[in-house]
């Protein structure tokens, strides 16, 4: 299967849609339209710093997607990208999809000057893992979050 990853289109709409209903179910994240919408817009806010590129196949067909940002890391005085979601239709995992778009989002970053690319991901994602223990370090850091 062909895949091709490309930055996201106002055309794309109703496909990312699906897939970041998928995302979220996927991680028992009760998402709505309204926080869809948010998103959405962010990703097509050139002032707003979350980007994203979406994965699709030979004939159009969106199977995957990610959203990523910078973020700034004072104890090493350098800028980073954080990749904040991503999703690969689960018919189209296997396809190298997620590679692709880790890839796209790598090269994104080395095109702005980051230092790293940094992610997580829930530890029992185990499939995820395989692609990502091949593609990157996996680091000891625990993260903690306050609810506010």
């Amino acid at each position: 299967m062909s895949i091709t990853i490309r930055p996201i289109i106002p055309e794309d709409r109703a496909a990312w849609d699906t897939l970041y209903q998928g995302y979220a179910a996927f991680y028992g994240v009760a998402q709505t339209a309204a926080m869809r919408d948010t998103v959405w817009q962010w990703v097509h806010d050139t002032d707003h710093p979350v980007d994203g590129f979406v994965a699709a196949q030979a004939d159009g067909t969106l199977v995957g997607l990610t959203h990523y940002r910078p973020f700034h890391s004072p104890l090493t005085a350098q800028a980073r990208g954080f990749l904040d979601d991503l999703f690969v239709d689960p018919d189209a995992r296997g396809t190298g999809a997620a590679q692709a778009l880790i890839d796209a989002v790598a090269a994104e970053g080395r095109a702005r000057g980051w230092a790293l690319i940094r992610w997580i991901t829930a530890d029992d994602n185990y499939r995820a893992r395989a692609v990502y223990d091949r593609m990157a370090t996996r680091t000891p850091w625990i993260t903690y979050d306050i609810k506010l």
